[in-house]
């Protein structure tokens, strides 16, 4: 046999086709890998939306003064008179959660001593949370909060909060004194 140095033609090109095999292989992974980090990263998107909204309620329900009302007639809602929990820099404001006909999408209503339906003079901020909602509610007993919320297709979410009690307005006192004084307030 003769020492060789070179390809064949044959060899040259056998290996250029299986190269393009390859090549193609690798190509069409690379495209799967980018549609699932696609569709990853939009599913994950749409999970920081519901664990914020869910943020957003609990906080608002846990910063509330207790006095909440929740009504399930033509639509879904629950509202708290009073919380702390502000997204607008309001020092104490009322906010409602409902479920709108439209789109059955969950909404959140900010202001202050509004009425709901709100009318065009009071200035409130609504907020659209979510669309398709399938379940929407809120149990309040006691001291204690479930909510469970539901969008179509997907999974529930729930969670419970405990401690939850209207607050009891102090009563001022008086104090007994003897006759001919005059008494002095406490608290």
């Amino acid at each position: 046999m003769s020492n060789r140095k070179a390809f064949t033609l044959l060899e040259v090109l056998i290996s250029i086709a299986l190269m393009g095999i390859v090549i193609v292989a690798l190509f069409s992974s690379v495209d799967m890998m980018q549609n699932s980090n696609q569709q990853l990263a939009q599913y994950l998107e749409k999970s920081k939306k519901i664990t914020k909204a869910m943020k957003v309620l609990y906080l608002d329900i846990l910063a509330s003064d207790g006095n909440i009302t929740i009504q399930k007639d033509e639509f879904s809602r629950v509202c708290m008179e009073e919380t702390q929990n502000s997204l607008y820099a309001l020092p104490a404001a009322k906010v409602c959660w409902i479920v709108l006909k439209k789109d059955n999408t969950l909404a959140r209503i900010e202001g202050n001593n509004y009425k709901l339906p709100v009318g065009s003079e009071e200035r409130v901020e609504v907020d659209s949370i979510m669309n398709n909602i399938e379940v929407f509610d809120v149990y309040h007993e006691k001291d204690k909060v479930l909510v469970l919320l539901q969008q179509q297709g997907k999974e529930p979410v729930s969670f419970m909060l405990q401690g939850i009690t209207k607050t009891v307005p102090k009563k001022k006192t008086t104090k007994k004194t003897p006759a001919g004084t005059t008494p002095a307030p406490t608290t």
